[in-house]
């Protein structure tokens, strides 16, 4: 039996999310078996975007995060303020 490698994705980050960030993470799972992808971010965005493709759904897990940090924020305030990001 091969070891699972878990990998937590912020769904939410970067440009284009969570469209670039799911397309990633099915594409990953697909070429690598052992691989289990925990998407974090606000779960129905993420499911929306899940809907679109055809994957493993032991390999893709969505974490819910009921807040995001922006990219402007200061991260002190972010970890401060946003506990469920």
């Amino acid at each position: 039996m091969s070891e699972k490698t878990i990998v937590a994705l912020d769904a939410m980050g970067g440009d284009n999310a969570p469209v670039e960030m799911v397309k990633g993470a099915v594409e990953a799972t697909k070429r690598e078996p052992n691989v289990i992808v925990k998407l974090v971010g606000i779960e129905a965005e993420v499911n929306k975007e899940l809907e679109k493709y055809q994957y493993n759904k032991e390999q893709i897990q969505v974490v819910n995060a009921t807040e995001v940090i922006a990219t402007e924020e200061p991260p002190v305030n972010a970890i401060r303020k946003k506990k469920d990001s």
